[in-house]
């Protein structure tokens, strides 16, 4: 379905009170005439129409949007500026399940979740309920003392993971959460080197920075000392990949020849690690990290059997194999709740953020006892790791998770989702590849699909600008910034899906005709 726009003598009216900027720029008619017209591109028309919403936000009443920019500027750090997603910004003001409001009362669709963070939904009631509650008994004590939410928490999340992941370190943050994860790891095997893929993304922190690799992140400084980084093995972008490489309702465009159950391209990718372990490390290695999924790097997958045989790979060498969940974790890939399961591997310590909360800062890393073991020559101790509201928080959060369905949901709707955005890979050059699982989706942009070029960074920002006035928040990634990344709050319906898919194809349609 779609609103209605009227177009009168060059201006238009937007039923929904969207914008339109104005410009000048010279066209020939076709009788040969010069004449002019916008410059800057009117929002696209026909412009779908988005699910109904029952709740309703508060008025906001707050300072303007001007003062806002100018504190921004002023006082912020800097870096806000820099990752101000839009040309013209969205002041947000509330949020309820899957839905946004800004300022001026205009409604979004969130697919990107706060980067990832949002699970059960903004505001979700049954986790708003626990926090409020928790909020009136305890905010905040100490380690040093034994108080229940720590001790109910640790349990309910121990129970999650399998054998022998059984002994929890709550932290404040993913970086936080793989910083620690390093520590341990050097501290348990005796070793220092740690392998990580390219364009891996572990965090910000002056250690985990030489886990990540993407230099969008990196800081001329002293960082990482002992992390190397490997091929990534991208069957899509890679130098191999073929048409059933990967665990995903959808497959590359690239063909290949592998019998079933054979894949050349894992082979290669697999060779490339022997390589750097030939080449860039020592014999023994203190660990390797690895998303299930690169989130920032763009919803990457790799070869169905690529991490089970670098898992032994690493552990002949000495090393621990560590699984950052961070942005996989908690049902969000569907078919399971933690990514790793899907590659049929049990690491030996795993670290997770960002859904684990719900938006509430929180991560933690789970290992094993034996691992655990080796970490008490000295005082290990975090001031709010575990507080007694962040407990609270992530319990309820589990408790949302199975009670409301929402590793199913993430299963059906992004099986639907990634299902319906392919047939537009199909009509369109310019999306070259949608993979991903569940609710982890990538959507990667490129000039054609013969070359697989990135598309250029203001052609990504144009369709961005577009999806956004359309209503839809969405979020970028990839080493180039080629991929449209789509990891909404797991409660979203089909209904969603279709306003979504809808939109994505009128901002790649009409930029297409502009073209």
């Amino acid at each position: 379905m779609y609103k209605v726009v009227s177009c009168v003598s060059g201006r238009c009216a937007v039923l929904t009170g969207q914008p339109f900027l104005l410009g000048l720029a010279k066209f020939h008619l076709a009788s040969g005439a010069l004449c002019q017209k916008s410059a800057i591109r009117y929002p696209p028309t026909d412009i779908p129409e988005m699910p109904p919403c029952n709740f309703k936000p508060e008025e906001y009443k707050g300072m303007s949007k001007e003062r806002m920019m100018e504190i921004r500027k002023l006082n912020c750090n800097p870096m806000t500026m820099k990752v101000t997603y839009y040309k013209k910004p969205v002041f947000i003001h509330q949020g309820y399940m899957q839905w946004l409001w800004d300022v001026d009362g205009r409604r979004y669709l969130d697919l990107f979740a706060g980067v990832a963070t949002v699970s059960v939904g903004h505001c979700h009631p049954k986790v708003t309920a626990a926090a409020e509650q928790q909020m009136k008994r305890l905010w905040h004590t100490t380690n040093i003392y034994v108080y229940p939410p720590l001790h109910e928490y640790c349990e309910k999340l121990a129970s999650y993971l399998p054998d022998p992941l059984k002994v929890v370190y709550l932290t404040n943050s993913g970086s936080e959460a793989n910083d620690l994860a390093m520590l341990m790891a050097r501290l348990h095997t005796g070793n220092f080197d740690i392998i990580t893929f390219r364009g891996s993304y572990h965090g910000g922190s002056p250690q985990t920075m030489g886990l990540t690799s993407n230099a969008a992140y990196k800081y001329p400084i002293a960082n990482g000392l002992g992390c190397t980084n490997t091929m990534c093995p991208d069957v899509f972008r890679g130098p191999w990949g073929g048409s059933h490489c990967r665990d995903s309702p959808v497959q590359t465009i690239r063909e290949c020849s592998c019998a079933q159950g054979h894949c050349m391209a894992n082979e290669q990718y697999i060779g490339q690690l022997k390589e750097t372990f030939a080449t860039s490390v020592p014999s023994r290695i203190a660990a390797f990290f690895g998303e299930p999924i690169q989130g920032v790097g763009g919803a990457v997958q790799y070869p169905k059997n690529y991490l089970k045989e670098a898992y032994q790979l690493v552990r002949e060498r000495g090393g621990l194999c560590i699984a950052d969940e961070v942005q996989t974790g908690f049902g969000r890939t569907g078919s399971h709740f933690w990514g790793f399961q899907g590659h049929g591997i049990v690491p030996d310590m795993v670290t997770m953020a960002k859904g684990i909360g719900n938006g509430f800062p929180i991560g933690a890393v789970v290992t094993t006892p034996e691992i655990a073991s080796s970490f008490v020559k000295a005082f290990h101790f975090n001031t709010f790791g575990g507080n007694a509201m962040a407990c609270a928080v992530g319990s309820s959060v589990l408790d949302t998770i199975k009670e409301d369905g929402t590793q199913q949901n993430s299963l059906h709707v992004g099986t639907y989702l990634m299902t319906e955005l392919a047939k537009l890979r199909d009509k369109y050059e310019i999306i070259g590849d949608v993979r991903g699982k569940g609710l982890q989706i990538g959507v990667e942009m490129v000039k054609d699909k013969a070359s697989r070029d990135p598309l250029p960074p203001e052609v990504m920002s144009e369709l961005f600008e577009d999806i956004k006035d359309m209503g839809v928040l969405i979020g970028k990634g990839g080493v180039y910034g080629q991929t449209f990344r789509v990891q909404p709050p797991m409660c979203i319906t089909k209904e969603d899906v279709d306003f979504f898919v809808a939109v994505f194809n009128k901002a790649i349609h009409s930029y297409m005709a502009r073209k």
